[in-house]
């Protein structure tokens, strides 16, 4: 499921000189558009958010915007079935796909503006005239079933343990489900349900349209009047519930016979794109946990010197998928945001160390934050790394795009970031870990071959000694005595275990008991 199931992607980069001097532009109301020129771009993509998302569907419904969003992208138009659609977009190597998130959607799509034409008519008919035919729906419904009783339980243990993460923080509100919703909700969705869903969020009051890349003014015009075909309706203006955070920690334990453990946990932060004290946290937790970087503090303590597993980070921000990319993905914008710690699949024996090993390292930066030299290679990495962000015309569009989710005037966020590090203090940085990293309670979410064990183990708090097929240096193996004793302060209360095959059953009120131990 991966939200983008028809995408093709066109190859080549831009050189990142000539996106520097381009711009966006939007006028402020329902006829805004977000652009992005580049003249020297033989491609043009296209962009709709719609501003509804797996937040908004109805208890008993989850998975109603992943569905409608789905059936929008991927299935037939009044014009053509869903497998014409696919022949004309072959030859043009075109394609186009949707993303749907807590509170967002975007349609996405990119052609060679050679066969620009054709595919607009394409894209537009997608998103104005889908024919909501029961044969699509079925498919897709069966695949989005298919994935959250199988690929997502027994397949993808490591997305699994995220997704029990949210489960686990964010209760039984919109924020809680996996994005393509619940068993029980998708099951109980109709045709008709998506039909309605339909009817409400996709209006002209409540999307924005998005154009990149080698386009004239005639074109963006006519994008823009396109997009503005949709009904008349109002717009979405659901807010987010408040954040719960935790007083003492919660462990939630995914009992799966034959599984390693997959570790996930974190915290909810009160901080907002855009904001100066946010870009002072991301530098904290890029030398914390940067993802898929070998820099990591984490990812040096537990994979490098103890190779205990393939790797170890940190997030501010929503990271969904983070093992198939390599940069932070985009229209994930989301109101309510974690401090997520992601340790990688390991063996059982090793996970209650792991957890201590990254719990401790977190309480150490709290303590102690950044030396100056830390601060500064941090900072001398992040200047460079962001510009890889997004080196094409497409990655650049999706960021204005997200600018409007977040509020960010001006230039927008990658540009605000390279200002603000250039000013940034190391003061600055610690104060801002330890007003958002020091929390009282964490959320910890596992997926474990042994629930019960692993849950005894935590609750009782006692040694958790590492051991080792080589040997270590002595001064690993005195830091591995501090790490085992390391106390989580885990109360038998605050332990619950689910089994596999029942989380993501339905809404946390309705679904299958959990138990404790």
């Amino acid at each position: 499921m991966s939200g983008n199931t028809r995408s093709r992607c066109l190859g080549g980069l831009l050189i990142l000189a000539a996106m520097m001097i381009v711009g966006c532009s939007t006028s402020g109301d329902e006829a805004s558009i977000v652009t992005w020129p580049v003249d020297s771009d033989p491609t043009v993509a296209l962009k709709v958010w719609i501003k509804v998302g797996s937040m908004d569907d109805p208890v008993g419904k989850e998975g109603l915007a992943y569905l409608t969003g789905e059936m929008i992208a991927d299935a037939s138009t009044t014009d053509l079935r869903y497998e014409e659609i696919l022949e004309k977009l072959y030859p043009m190597a075109a394609g186009y796909g949707v993303r749907v998130d807590r509170q967002m959607t975007v349609l996405s799509g990119r052609v060679h503006r050679d066969n620009l034409d054709a595919y607009n008519d394409l894209f537009s008919a997608a998103l104005l005239k889908p024919a909501f035919a029961q044969d699509d729906f079925d498919r897709i419904k069966d695949d989005t079933l298919n994935y959250l009783q199988n690929s997502l339980r027994y397949q993808e243990d490591e997305e699994l343990g995220k997704a029990a993460l949210q489960w686990l923080a964010f209760g039984g509100d919109g924020y809680a489900h996996p994005i393509a919703g619940t068993v029980q909700g998708v099951e109980s969705i109709t045709l008709d349900d998506v039909k309605a869903f339909y009817g409400q969020y996709y209006v002209r009051q409540n999307v924005m349209p998005a154009i990149g890349g080698g386009y004239d003014d005639t074109l963006k015009s006519g994008f823009k009047a396109r997009v503005a075909g949709l009904a008349d309706g109002a717009a979405n203006d659901s807010v987010a519930s408040p954040m719960r955070h935790p007083e003492r920690t919660e462990v939630l334990l995914v009992d799966k016979p034959g599984a390693d453990a997959s570790i996930s946990f974190g915290f909810p932060i009160e901080v907002r794109r855009g904001e100066r004290e946010f870009y002072a946290l991301w530098l904290a937790n890029s030398w914390l946990g940067e993802h898929r970087n070998s820099s990591s503090h984490l990812y040096k303590v537990i994979r490098e010197t103890r190779g205990m597993n393939y790797g170890d980070y940190s997030y501010i921000e929503a990271y969904p998928g983070g093992g198939r990319r390599s940069v932070p993905p985009t229209h994930v914008g989301r109101d309510r945001q974690m401090f997520e710690v992601w340790i990688r699949t390991l063996p059982d024996a090793q996970a209650h160390f792991a957890i201590r090993a990254a719990m401790r390292e977190l309480s150490l930066l709290v303590e102690n934050g950044l030396t100056e030299e830390q601060f500064e290679l941090t900072r001398e990495f992040l200047s460079k790394y962001i510009l890889h962000f997004a080196p094409t015309t497409q990655g650049q569009l999706a960021y204005r795009l997200d600018d409007q989710f977040y509020g960010i005037d001006g230039e927008g966020h990658l540009a605000r970031f390279r200002e603000v590090l250039d000013t940034l203090t190391r003061e600055e940085v610690n104060a801002a870990i330890r007003k958002h990293l020091g929390s009282s309670g964490v959320y910890i979410a596992m997926v474990t071959g042994d629930a019960v064990g692993m849950a005894e183990a935590l609750i009782s708090d006692g040694p958790s000694p590492m051991t080792y097929g080589s040997t270590k240096p002595d001064d690993v193996l005195a830091e591995d005595r501090e790490i085992s004793s390391f106390s989580l302060k885990i109360e038998k209360d605050d332990v619950r275990i689910v089994a596999v095959d029942a989380i993501f059953a339905a809404r946390q009120s309705s679904s299958a008991p959990e138990v404790r131990p």
